[in-house]
């Protein structure tokens, strides 16, 4: 488990100048990341996004997600605030990994929707682990949130792990004709919140 970051560097992007912060998790030999930008003030509720790797969508600019759209909308958000924490957890493909990931894609062209193709894969629909935003959390000071996602899991994650969530903040962005059927799955199988 992690308990500071091992490295930081500043990361101008067209958004503002963050902070970038590597957490080493040596239990599964990956590199999380926080991005910081201005202050956080540990009694004011930040506003955060927990983020989770998606290659395809954040680098290759996918259209069969919402990802990279979810993840800019946040950096966009975060700098019209003037602060603000993003939590970029290396979970790709809901925790399944890259190469199962581009497996399950192989089963959603095939007509699978993006819980039977997990499922197929012998996967749970959504195999994420937000334990390791405590660490890091907590050594932002970070104890308050105004959490941006649309994902209930996130919110009871973090508030299992003692993080007050004052407010979800719904993301809504990146909706095209390649997702329709990716995000009614969501909301109807994984009960993420399309206000």
């Amino acid at each position: 488990m992690i308990t500071k970051p091992t490295e930081s560097c500043a990361l101008p992007t067209q958004w503002g100048e963050f902070r970038l912060f590597a957490f080493e998790d040596a239990e599964n030999d990956k590199v999380h990341l926080g991005l910081v930008l201005g202050e956080l003030t540990p009694d004011t509720s930040v506003l955060t996004r927990i983020h989770s790797e998606c290659l395809t969508g954040d680098a290759l600019f996918s259209q069969r997600c919402d990802c990279g759209s979810q993840l800019e909308q946040a950096m966009k958000q975060i700098s019209e605030e003037g602060s603000g924490l993003i939590l970029y957890l290396r979970q790709e493909g809901r925790g399944i990994g890259l190469l199962n990931k581009i497996r399950a894609y192989h089963l959603q062209d095939e007509g699978a929707d993006t819980v039977e193709a997990n499922e197929r894969l012998g996967f749970g629909a959504d195999m994420r682990d937000y334990s390791i935003c405590g660490p890091m959390l907590e050594y932002f000071g970070v104890k308050k949130v105004r959490l941006l996602t649309n994902n209930p899991r996130k919110v009871a994650a973090l508030e299992s792990l003692h993080i007050v969530v004052e407010d979800r903040l719904p993301i809504h962005t990146g909706q095209n004709p390649h997702n329709d059927h990716y995000l009614k799955t969501k909301a109807g199988k994984l009960g993420h919140m399309f206000d």
